[in-house]
């Protein structure tokens, strides 16, 4: 089943339609917050049908709880930066303030010089997790989702500090759509691909990750209980702006493919006037 949420609703995917439910679940993230699985949709009665180019989508969770993410999780990734491959996950947690509604446009702030994509596959929680073994993952996943998860890497350089250069607002798309696991053809290869104006850009899948989706859920759950509606992103592969060396400037669309949901768009708006210097970057605080 794959699952959005509109601005007149909740619906699901049919047909290359839309089929809006008679729910009064405002978004898929309060379904899991009161029901832990995206389940009772699919009995849902149907209110109307609408084509999906005439759909207003937003943000398919509305504002997560928590939204955990990693660094360097492909081999891929690893490769091209020169690295070697870490032994335990590099986690961070980045406001859910950031999150935004595919097709929207972000506002690249001032202060953020080099920003960059990363496209990923993003893990929306079930059923709580906590302390839990690698076989209660999956068992425990709600659904997938595409996620942008846009990263100032001046901005990483200046405070070393992930969940800063990942907050600002808008910076973490997620969408369009959410794909429940039984409707992933390989939920072990999931297929991750980003465009930029058009450019294939990133292309692997989670086969090529360091720590696999069941491994990363279930190191990070020992340390945390994972809440439904809880969203993990998985990583990035090889083929952001900062191995290219090109960071994203005004007019640009990114465009991020997982298998199985609606392509993640999103649009770059960098005002002319802005100031690329702030001084809280490079004065210490006293």
């Amino acid at each position: 089943m794959r699952v959005v949420t509109t601005d007149a609703g909740l619906g699901r995917i049919e047909d290359g339609a839309i089929a809006l439910l008679d729910t009064a679940f405002p978004h898929a993230g309060a379904v899991l917050e009161q029901q832990g699985s995206l389940r009772c949709l699919e009995s849902s009665a149907v209110r109307r049908r609408i084509p999906l180019d005439e759909a207003t989508l937003v943000a398919p969770l509305g504002r997560p709880r928590g939204v955990w993410g990693i660094g360097l999780n492909y081999v891929s990734k690893a490769a091209r930066a020169g690295r070697g491959l870490p032994e335990q996950p590099i986690l961070y947690l980045a406001a859910s303030s950031g999150v935004l509604a595919p097709g929207a446009q972000v506002v690249i702030p001032p202060a953020a010089t080099e920003p960059d994509y990363e496209g990923e596959i993003a893990i929306v929680v079930g059923r709580p997790l906590y302390q839990a073994s690698e076989s209660q993952i999956w068992p425990a996943i709600a659904g997938i989702t595409a996620a942008n998860d846009m990263t100032a890497r001046d901005v990483m350089r200046a405070t070393a500090t992930p969940a800063l250069a990942k907050s600002y607002p808008g910076f973490t798309p997620l969408g369009a759509s959410v794909c429940t696991p039984d409707d992933l053809a390989d939920r072990d290869a999931i297929r991750v691909r980003s465009w930029v104006n058009g450019e294939l850009m990133q292309d692997d899948t989670s086969a090529g990750m360091i720590f696999a989706v069941t491994d990363l859920l279930s190191r990070l759950s020992w340390f945390t209980a994972l809440e439904p509606g809880d969203v993990v992103l998985t990583g990035t592969p090889a083929g952001t702006g900062q191995d290219r060396g090109c960071f994203l400037a005004d007019g640009d669309e990114i465009r991020v493919e997982v298998d199985g949901v609606l392509p993640l768009v999103t649009h770059v708006v960098r005002p002319a006037d802005a100031s690329p210097h702030d001084h809280r970057l490079t004065e210490p605080v006293s």
